[in-house]
């Protein structure tokens, strides 16, 4: 983990770490992991970038060194944004977020309610929550992806995760899924994130206070609230980059995006799965440096 800064932080009241990458003066990109990382899992991004931007990568509420809580209703999405807002003040915004898996639904959230935060919103292989719901609930394809959603909510998930050396959560990453990238090495680094007490109740509570619906498959689910489009409004620029190659989150779940992202850039990445931050670094690093930055004429 080259050239990383550790730095800890008080926001709202509690403890919260994070890795710094790159001069202070430089633009802010600000860096949410999602489920089962934590901030380093950019690194190999954010050391890319770190000679145009400053990259800071938090551990999020309930992940690695930061602050959490065992409560399930400290981790609703208010919450977890509020968390980001702070840090955004500490660091003096606006920046640009970039989000993949858990960690897009705070950017989605810091970009849809805190716009004055946000200068641009880069998603990596993450879903808008409109979108996302839809195909939840229909039954199809994507409801069958994610059925495992309603097995972490389980009371005790966590329990069989961690057992056997952490067995059942790395079959869990690494489902019908390229997971070569995870070295013996780098998997002792996450093994250590994961067995910090209560971190992977924390981690888990992400899903179970989620207010998303999970229909069973092949049967449309008919009580899903409408989601107002004009309050999920992204109005800021926005980069989406998809690997192609994701079977946990389907290519359904990215139609009608633009419907709530008026000015919305897509890049489709091939040979790509959900890890492709890991698999791509150097292809998902120019793709955000050319949007934050375009190249002049």
């Amino acid at each position: 983990m080259a050239n990383a800064t550790h730095r800890t932080v008080e926001l709202n009241g509690h403890s919260f770490h994070y890795l710094e990458w790159g001069s202070a003066d430089a633009p802010t990109l600000l860096f949410l992991h999602g489920f089962p990382e934590y901030s380093a899992a950019w690194s190999e991004v954010a050391e890319r970038l770190a000679d145009r931007f400053r990259c800071i990568a938090p551990d999020q509420r309930g992940f690695g060194q930061s602050w959490a809580p065992a409560e399930v209703e400290a981790y609703t999405l208010r919450a977890l944004v509020g968390d980001m807002v702070a840090l955004i003040d500490h660091l003096g915004g606006p920046v640009t977020v970039v989000g993949h898996d858990w960690g897009a639904a705070v950017a989605y959230g810091l970009a849809m309610f805190q716009p004055e935060l946000v200068s641009q919103l880069v998603i990596i292989n993450g879903v808008h929550p409109a979108p996302f719901q839809r195909e939840l609930a229909d039954g199809g394809a994507q409801t069958s992806a994610s059925q495992y959603i309603l097995y972490l909510r389980a009371e005790g998930s966590e329990e069989k995760l961690a057992a056997n050396d952490f067995g059942g959560l790395l079959k869990l990453f690494s489902a019908k899924m390229d997971l070569s990238w995870m070295t013996p090495e780098r998997q002792k680094l996450y093994k250590a994130e994961w067995s910090r007490p209560g971190r992977m109740r924390g981690m888990i509570n992400w899903y179970r206070a989620s207010p998303l619906k999970v229909a069973k498959p092949g049967v449309a689910m008919t009580d899903v609230p409408l989601l107002s489009k004009d309050r999920l409004q992204v109005r800021r620029p926005h980069l989406l980059i998809w690997g192609d190659d994701d079977t946990a989150l389907l290519p359904a779940c990215i139609e009608g995006l633009e419907d709530y992202a008026a000015d919305l850039t897509v890049r489709h990445v091939a040979d790509a799965d959900h890890w492709i931050c890991h698999q791509k670094p150097d292809e998902v690093a120019e793709l955000i440096a050319s949007f934050v930055e375009p190249p002049s004429e």
